[in-house]
């Protein structure tokens, strides 16, 4: 969608580390010191595709594989200013009762057809309007 409609569509991402995954918190910090050295996306797609393999070990492991500043790395994940900024989308997706992740929104409405269909189907009616 952001290739076919580069100046009518933007994609947010948004932080929501749920209580139920032992690590989500963690990863959501090591995403957002990835993003700090301009490597979110890597850090994140990575993050994700192993998050039943979550571990301190491996999150350092995957910030040296994307080759990020393991010295700064290691700070930012401990910034408490990092941690603000996920505790004000965890407030954000409260508010929006965002109960798992993840959430997609449309225009600020919830996207309940959760798939790749219905999300091309959801952006073009909005288009259109």
């Amino acid at each position: 969608m952001l290739e076919k409609y580069p100046s009518e569509v933007k994609l947010v991402m948004k932080h929501f580390p749920l209580p139920s995954h032992p690590f989500a918190q963690q990863a959501a910090m090591a995403a957002m010191a990835a993003a700090a050295q301009g490597r979110f996306w890597e850090m994140h797609e990575r993050l994700y595709a192993g998050q039943k393999e979550l571990s301190e070990a491996r999150v350092k492991a995957i910030a040296r594989e994307i080759g990020l500043d393991m010295e700064r790395f290691n700070a930012d994940v401990e910034a408490p200013e990092l941690w603000a900024l996920i505790r004000k989308d965890m407030e954000e997706g409260q508010r929006a009762e965002v109960r798992g992740t993840p959430t997609a929104f449309i225009n600020g409405k919830r996207l309940e057809a959760r798939s790749l269909a219905g999300m091309v189907e959801a952006v073009e009616a909005a288009l259109k309007k």
